[in-house]
């Protein structure tokens, strides 16, 4: 009995591989309904190719283009306007010329660089972790590929999203010169964050200043941290000015 079964599961499995082979012959040989001639015009009412024949190359598009376009929208306009006000206010204060060299940290697609340079800022670096050619540069911000004191003016409005908060505070203060100034934009608006996040800068050591302003240094190195207390710029909360 035993034998009979062992016999017909070979036939069995034999069959079943034999229409496996067959089935498999006549898909690869069989041409497929929707294949057109190369040189024929893609089919306009198929959105996705069905099958390798319909498929054909998409041009690709320039960054040029592609910049041409993303900074002609509204919501980039808007926001480079709102950086361009902060950074006007920060040329009253004398944290911000035309001949500062200045540093965006975590930049995006390059909103502050850009307002940067229509200010008149003629050497400004914009880094985050993914490059925005031609603004932003690939960098960690937690790592800044840059020698102590070469700049400026460090800003930053991604702080309050920094992974390791203390250590981006630390490369801002490395990279910024002395007697220069650090900025960061952040959403919270309360005193209590406000000394926080100045808190986090531990080469400052804190002097009172101005009435909306406190006055850090470090080491022989001075870094103005000047604090308002609500700057409301559009989208962007609290603005720390180190």
């Amino acid at each position: 009995m035993e034998r009979h079964i062992q016999i017909l599961l070979n036939r069995l499995s034999f069959a079943s591989i034999t229409i496996a082979t067959v089935t498999l012959l006549f898909l690869f040989l069989q041409t497929p309904k929707t294949c057109v001639p190369i040189t024929s015009n893609p089919k306009p009412h198929h959105k996705f190719p069905k099958s390798t024949c319909d498929f054909s190359h998409r041009s690709l598009t320039s960054i040029d283009k592609k910049n041409k376009k993303l900074w002609s929208s509204k919501d980039w306009i808007n926001k480079v306007n709102s950086f361009s006000s902060l950074f006007h206010d920060l040329q009253t204060l004398n944290h911000l010329n035309n001949r500062s060299r200045a540093l965006c940290v975590s930049a995006g697609a390059g909103h502050e660089v850009m307002a940067m340079k229509q200010i008149g800022l003629k050497d400004v670096t914009g880094v985050e972790l993914v490059d925005s050619p031609p603004l932003v540069s690939r960098a960690d911000p937690h790592n800044l590929p840059f020698f102590d004191g070469v700049f400026d003016l460090g800003f930053s409005a991604q702080f309050d999203r920094a992974l390791f908060p203390r250590r981006y505070a630390e490369e801002m203060e490395r990279t910024v010169r002395a007697g220069g100034a650090c900025v960061v934009a952040v959403e919270a608006c309360g005193d209590v964050e406000v000394k926080e996040v100045a808190s986090l800068f531990r080469k400052s050591r804190k002097k009172l200043g101005p009435p909306l302003a406190h006055r850090h240094e470090y080491g022989t190195n001075k870094l103005n941290l000047a604090l308002p207390t609500c700057m409301e710029i559009e989208t962007l909360g609290q603005v720390l000015i180190s």
